[in-house]
């Protein structure tokens, strides 16, 4: 009996445990729920604290990269004026990293310039147009009192209905601190879309892992517990790892190098040891990605960053400063051999073909490095000088590494300056065409054409010359836009002759390379939109131009020819291929070099190599031009010779449009 009721109330117990177990499944769910809804409020103050966080830091380190590098800003503030390189240096840093724009308060809270007028290079905002915070409606008042005050504000901005701005991004004010308070604000535009996703996507981690276990029920709640601590605690620092480092490589990214480099200029101080950076800009890459696509060349980049990391030794330390730009910070070295050689490794390391998907795609890069302690104290002026060697290396051939030099980076940096000069000329109309009249041999008087030749005028150097803008336009990546405005130009000028003269304009190898806009389609837009008859234009080309790739070249002077659009070979003689491809192209003409020009006189050879130049030419239905007569002597020997057509200083010099209407005995106004 007793046995009986006890297994009687062991059954009874169990069936209302079950019972308790079923009924607090609901119970847990609803727990669960409630939680849940809990941790996502809590996710979302907390991404809102991350990103203003993330925000100020970034204004600061922006803040201060500006008060570092910009010379006289103080002069902005207490005077409204701008120096042109306080100018140039505010343009190179408009958009830096996530920073996207900026604006300059003076000590009172007005306007005195944004990023957008630098771009623009509009004049300095009148005083008092606009009034710090002022966007922020009610709470202007409270926006400039906390910021003139001397603390920094950050608001979270939603951008999906403003065109120009991204998703999400902060505007964060930084006052400026002088000796003698604050001397102005910065409010810098930070981009935080690609921070905000990457922090959402760790929440949503933890998140999904959180109502897993939830859902797992009441037993091994404390191991639950700790499971899901330990869950967090990992989101955490996969939170953190995304906000230093570069998601595509696995590097530090751009904020978190120059924290690591602080810390290696003051560790290098205190102990008088030094380290070396090493900027790293890949060669070919913007072809890779033009010609093989975005997706191969983020596969590039992840291959490179493997590369680069396989060169570290301890302490070194690899990052992704954007685009196809990596630096690396060697560890202590006192000798530059070492950093050299480490240099050269890294050259050697990227020089090797990458391999994706079965295709051998060549990358490699240009390196350039500088020292702590022996090029610069300053971690911006580091960086920047090892900037300027690796920028050294790239326009001393690519594929190389070089040391920072004071001297020749000097020049460079002028270079530099002038190249960022070089990309507005065009909308600053300080590039101009000249036109160098043409004449025939047998007439003097009688000029058949103009070839015309670009000049630039700068507003602080004046007139630079073309041998020296010109390649530093294929350099910078100008040349292209450069050459279909001179075709543009040239063919609108020649509609304005009064007669039928032709116009010769010379073409880059730039306009016929793959990626280019087709050089077809913008002179036969030019043609169209001017109305002037396509016989009317020639176009000139050099023999290097048919080296590089002369399948595409001779289909594109093809359709060039077929357009009636004459076409000349410039620079005859000078090179190797003349004859192989001379009969292949569709010449009208050919123009002897001023090379055999010059030694006319002197050396009776040149008379026969002109001779059988101007025979073979003529064999083939081609004129011949002889360009740099410079003396009657010249002039005559050419004519005697069957030169067709001549130009030179003798004949007429190069001169502005207008010194050329009407179109009548023009070479004596321009000789």
């Amino acid at each position: 009996m007793i046995a009986s009721l006890y297994g009687a109330g062991k059954s009874l117990r169990a069936s209302n445990q079950s019972r308790s177990l079923w009924w607090s499944i609901p119970l847990w769910v609803g727990a669960g729920t409630l939680l849940l809804t809990i941790a996502n409020f809590g996710m979302e103050r907390t991404e809102k604290h991350l990103l203003a966080q993330d925000a100020e830091q970034t204004a600061l380190k922006y803040a201060e990269f500006i008060a570092r590098t910009v010379p006289d800003l103080e002069h902005l503030f207490t005077r409204r004026e701008l120096s042109e390189q306080a100018q140039i240096e505010l343009q190179r840093s408009s958009q830096l990293g996530d920073v996207f724009r900026f604006k300059l308060f003076d000590a009172n809270g007005q306007l005195l310039l944004t990023s957008d007028q630098i771009v623009s290079m509009a004049p300095l905002s009148a005083a008092g147009t606009s009034q710090l915070g002022s966007h922020h409606g009610d709470t202007n008042s409270y926006v400039s009192d906390i910021v003139l005050g001397g603390k920094n504000y950050i608001e979270l901005s939603d951008g999906r209905k403003k065109p120009d701005r991204p998703d999400l991004y902060s505007e964060a004010y930084v006052p400026l601190m002088g000796d003698n308070g604050i001397q102005g604000v910065i409010e810098v535009y930070v981009d935080q879309s690609a921070r905000q996703r990457l922090i959402a996507a760790a929440f949503t981690e933890v998140a999904l892992i959180a109502a897993t276990l939830l859902l797992l029920g009441g037993t091994g709640l404390g191991w639950q517990t700790w499971q899901r601590s330990s869950d967090r605690r990992q989101g955490e620092e996969r939170i953190r790892y995304l906000a230093e480092h570069d998601v595509l490589s696995g590097a530090l990214n751009r904020a978190s190098f120059q924290s690591v480099l602080i810390s290696a200029a003051q560790a290098a101080t205190a102990s008088g040891e030094s380290f070396a950076i090493h900027c790293i800009d890949l060669d070919r890459f913007k072809e890779i990605n033009d010609t093989q696509g975005h997706a191969t060349g983020d596969q590039v980049l992840c291959e490179v960053a493997d590369r680069l990391t396989a060169l570290h030794r301890p302490g070194d330390v690899l990052a992704r400063l954007g685009g196809d730009e990596f630096a690396i910070l060697q560890a202590t070295q006192s000798d530059p051999r070492d950093v050299e050689s480490y240099g050269q490794l890294i050259v050697k390391s990227l020089a090797s073909p990458i391999e994706i998907d079965g295709s051998r795609i060549p990358c490699g890069a240009s390196v350039g490095a500088a020292c702590f302690g022996t090029d610069a104290t300053e971690i911006s002026d580091l960086l920047h000088k090892a900037d300027l060697a690796m920028y050294r290396s790239k326009t001393s051939g690519r594929g190389r590494f070089s040391f920072y030099d004071e001297t020749l980076d000097h020049e460079l940096e002028e270079r530099r300056l002038l190249a960022i000069d070089l990309r507005t000329a065009l909308a600053d109309r300080t590039l101009c065409l000249h036109y160098q009249p043409l004449f025939e041999a047998e007439d003097r008087d009688t000029a058949t054409g103009f070839e015309a030749l670009m000049r630039w005028n700068h507003p602080t150097r004046g007139n630079v010359p073309p041998s020296i803008f010109i390649p530093l336009a294929e350099e910078c990546g100008e040349i292209e836009a450069l050459g279909t405005w001179a075709i543009e130009q040239a063919c609108n000028d020649a509609t304005l002759w009064k007669d039928c003269a032709r116009v010769a304009v010379n073409l880059s190898a730039a306009q016929f390379r793959a990626e280019a806009t087709d050089v077809v389609s913008v002179v036969s837009h030019a043609l169209e939109k001017t109305g002037l008859a396509p016989e009317r234009l020639e176009l000139e080309i050099t023999e290097s131009l048919l080296i590089s790739n002369p399948e595409q070249v001779l289909d594109s002077l093809n359709r060039l020819s077929n357009l009636g659009v004459r076409i000349a070979m410039d620079d005859f003689g000078t090179g190797y291929s003349s004859l192989a491809y001379l009969w292949r192209f569709p010449f009208n003409k050919v123009k002897i070099d001023r090379a055999f020009v010059k030694e006319l006189e002197d050396e009776g050879k040149v008379s026969l190599i002109i001779g059988s130049i101007v025979s073979l030419a003529h064999s083939l239905g081609m004129r011949v031009n002889a360009e740099g007569v410079e003396t009657e002597l010249q002039r005559d020997a050419l004519r005697q010779l069957g030169c067709d057509e001549l130009q030179g200083f003798l004949l007429g010099r190069p001169a502005p449009n207008e010194s050329h209407e009407p179109h009548v005995d023009i070479d004596r106004r321009a000789a």
